[in-house]
């Protein structure tokens, strides 16, 4: 054997190679349904954690960076009431958003979010593709969180005085640098990736509060700059009564600034819990991640309403426009205005940097959340559970959309809040629910009226950018489309995992196998008494011979739920009638019943013969059953599943048809 892989290696075929750089490329791949390691390449018992201060500053690189251009944005939406408008925005922050992902935290403490929540409330194929939808918004949020974040360091980059005059014109090339430095830190290796994101962000908020402090500094000594500021407000609005109705109006165009929550949820199973924490219950991790949250939630509250007033009263509204200085980079123009262009360079190099990190931060969510997912339902290849082929994809998809919106920070907004939206009204929606499934009443009153207004924020922001659903319709269509189809390509897969006879069952096998080939006949169960048996087995033995001493099995297969791929059968024995009968319940027929045959030939050593009756109806139809209710023609499927399944025709068990 060594010879041949040396022989392989030296020869033309380079087979060696190219197996190497196929488990470099898979490494990390666990066969494991429902366990993903995540971009940290470890499962959750393996993976000690951090603390939840060191993981705030990995959701933070997200949730932190907005600063870079949340208070441009808020300029351009809402005008003079940025303040107020931002003002909102955080009330429903505190006091809506945290409570919810708070209570996501506690019912998903796995990295899964809102989405597992949710998935439970809906059986079979409707909650399939209730969890697709989802994934679609999902994919949005975190993917135009790594394109806009990167087109929006460009800008940066672009934009300062000192920069060479070969970056100017230059933003698309360079987001797509950004992007594939990006893509590279993932193939490399993600585990370092909290150490940089707690130097990141320190440095980037100290300079926010030099930044900031500076700014009101200067407000405070020339308050003729707050005079002329509510001036202008009372003379474009007849009272502050009005005021606070259009900021209230308005404060859904400012969504991006909660944007961190669904990526702090998602990084939760890097978080340190207790020595005595389980899988199975992770109370300290469920209180450090609430406790991330809580921090989080009130450091960005306290930026945003300092840096919104700072800038709304220091900065002339000509320069928030498309060609103004502050477009996109409004805490920038601060810092070189009021600190110089020295101050300014290194704050727009910490700004640079940690938008490029926020991607970072993007693609671990989906890292983490879509390989839970698509995988397990089998609308995926078994290659997306492992990081860096899922990297390579998401990449791909980057730079296209880079590519489709000219690396442009506005024309991107409305689909990143889109996603941001949809996502925290289906946390508040689960959060509800879940309160009230355990009998929290008051709680599930609190929630509902949170969710009540993220429908309107989410209908108000859809109205005023219908863009932004169009964008996460075209996610959600690829996800969809491509999920249907792989889970067609797949469905002659074996599609299971264990198989587990109970002592009955292995009992009958045995004394069956004692004397010779297995005799298995496919049984669809109905009254399940002794004539049904029967008639079932005289009718097999005068279409096919079978030898009068030979112990013969019934094989019944139940499907329970024919929207799930993969499953762990549990095969049960029991006599009947004084006919032996093994029965198992699978998501599918055919697939099950191969993957029974294969188990008993492993445990015997005998090539088992199964034995079915032709079912009538047309090709298509009984395809179309196969594929939505797990059943229709279950003879020729099962012999292709086991065809595949077993290459070597030798060992392959049998299939019969009369």
């Amino acid at each position: 054997m060594a010879g041949a892989d040396g022989g392989g290696e030296r020869g033309g075929g380079g087979a060696v190679p190219a197996r190497r750089w196929r488990v470099w490329l898979l490494e990390g791949l666990t066969e494991r349904s429902g366990i993903h390691p995540g971009p940290h390449g470890k499962l959750p018992e393996e993976h000690e954690g951090h603390r939840w201060w060191r993981v705030m500053c990995l959701t933070g690189v997200d949730y932190f960076s907005t600063l870079g251009y949340q208070p441009g944005i808020a300029a351009l939406a809402a005008g003079l009431l940025s303040p107020m408008a931002t003002l909102v925005l955080v009330a429903l922050t505190l006091f809506g958003a945290l409570p919810v992902y708070r209570r996501v935290a506690r019912e998903s403490p796995h990295g899964s979010g809102s989405i597992a929540m949710l998935e439970r409330l809906l059986p079979w194929w409707a909650g399939k593709i209730f969890v697709l939808v989802l994934l679609g918004f999902a994919c949005t949020d975190f993917m135009i969180t790594m394109t806009l974040s990167a087109a929006d360091a460009s800008a940066h980059a672009m934009a300062n005085p000192l920069a060479p005059s070969v970056l100017h014109g230059r933003g698309m090339w360079i987001t797509l640098v950004l992007l594939a430095a990006l893509g590279g830190v993932f193939l490399k290796g993600f585990r370092e990736a909290i150490g940089i994101a707690v130097a990141l962000v320190a440095t980037y908020l100290a300079l926010n509060l030099v930044v900031v402090v500076t700014a009101l500094e200067h407000v405070a000594t020339h308050p003729v700059r707050i005079a002329d500021w509510w001036d202008a407000a009372r003379a474009a609005h007849s009272s502050p009564l009005a005021m606070a109705g259009v900021a209230l109006l308005v404060f859904p165009k400012l969504a991006l600034g909660m944007s961190g929550f669904e990526t702090g949820v998602a990084v939760m199973p890097q978080v340190r819990g207790d020595a005595s924490d389980t899988y199975a219950r992770p109370a300290g991790r469920i209180r450090e991640t609430r406790r991330l949250l809580t921090t989080a939630a009130l450091i960005m509250s306290v930026f945003l309403v300092l840096s919104s007033f700072a800038t709304t009263v220091l900065i002339p509204a000509a320069e928030f426009r498309t060609d103004g200085r502050a477009n996109g980079r409004a805490l920038a123009y601060l810092a070189h205005e009021y600190l110089g262009n020295g101050f300014g360079t290194v704050y727009d190099l910490s700004t640079i940097a940690i938008l490029w990190f926020a991607g970072a931060s993007a693609m671990a969510g989906l890292l983490n959340l879509v390989p839970r997912y698509l995988p397990r339902y089998g609308m995926a290849p078994d290659w997306a559970g492992a990081v860096r082929p899922l990297t390579l994809v998401f990449m791909g998809i980057a730079f296209l959309v880079t590519w489709l919106f000219d690396a442009n920070v506005d024309k991107q907004a409305g689909a990143y809040a889109t996603g941001v939206l949809v996502l925290m009204l289906s946390a508040s929606f689960a959060s509800c629910v879940a309160a009230w499934r355990h009998g929290h009443r008051a709680a599930g009153v609190g929630f509902a009226l949170i969710t009540a207004v993220f429908v309107y924020t989410l209908s108000a922001n859809v109205v005023e950018r219908p863009d932004g659903i169009k964008i996460a319709s075209m996610f959600i269509a690829g996800i969809l489309v491509t999920s249907f189809a792989s889970r067609v390509h797949r469905a002659f897969e074996l599609r299971t995992g264990t198989v587990t006879l109970d002592p009955v069952a292995a009992g009958l096998v045995d004394t069956a196998a004692a004397f010779g080939p297995l005799r298995i006949i496919a049984h669809e169960p109905q009254v399940r008494d002794r004539e049904e048996y029967a008639l079932k087995e005289c009718s097999q033995r005068d279409d096919i011979p079978m030898p009068e001493e030979q112990h013969i099995l019934f094989l019944e297969v139940t499907v329970t739920d024919s929207s799930d791929f993969r499953a762990d059968l549990d095969v049960r024995g029991e006599v009947l009638h004084g006919y032996r009968v093994l029965r198992v319940t699978g998501p599918v027929v055919p697939n099950t019943i191969a993957a029974v045959l294969l188990a008993l030939r492993d445990r015997t050593g005998v090539q088992p013969n199964v034995y079915f009756d032709w079912t009538e109806g047309h090709p298509l139809g009984h395809l179309v059953k196969f594929l939505v209710f797990g059943d229709g023609e279950v003879p020729p499927v099962t012999r292709e599943v086991l065809r595949r399944a077993e290459p070597d025709p030798s060992r392959r068990p049998r299939v019969h048809v009369s």
